[in-house]
């Protein structure tokens, strides 16, 4: 006759777990529309020149699209292997790393497609 709390007590905290689940989930739904259109852009742009493809990124309305599908695809990543490490990873050392290697992975990746978008965006 145990409680169930009693057999909780002693697994570690549970504070951010609401956070990374509510987090992946909601950057999958922006991943789903934002695919969507995605879709829309390569077809519009098959078969195009460069500069029509450039013009369309230009505006504004189509390089915000751009900029936050790359920031929801580097973030959903990040969450989803931080869990993979979490999971399969067993050795403090390795998980460390990995983790570090991801973090630091995703943000070099958000951050230079971000500024190449906007060097395209803006024409420079």
């Amino acid at each position: 006759m145990t409680n169930p709390l009693a057999r909780a007590r002693g697994h570690g905290s549970a504070k951010s777990g609401v956070h990374h689940w509510l987090a992946q989930r909601v950057t999958a739904v922006f991943l789903v529309f934002l695919a969507g259109w995605l879709a829309y852009a390569v077809l519009a742009l098959a078969g195009a020149d460069f500069a029509t493809a450039r013009a369309f990124v230009a505006r504004p309305f189509n390089a915000a699209l751009l900029v936050l599908l790359v920031i929801s695809m580097f973030y959903h990543a990040m969450l989803g292997l931080q869990v993979v490490i979490e999971d399969y990873v067993h050795r403090p050392a390795a998980a460390i790393t990995l983790h570090f290697l991801v973090r630091a992975g995703a943000w070099l990746g958000m951050a230079l497609a971000v500024v190449n978008i906007l060097i395209i965006a803006l024409g420079a």
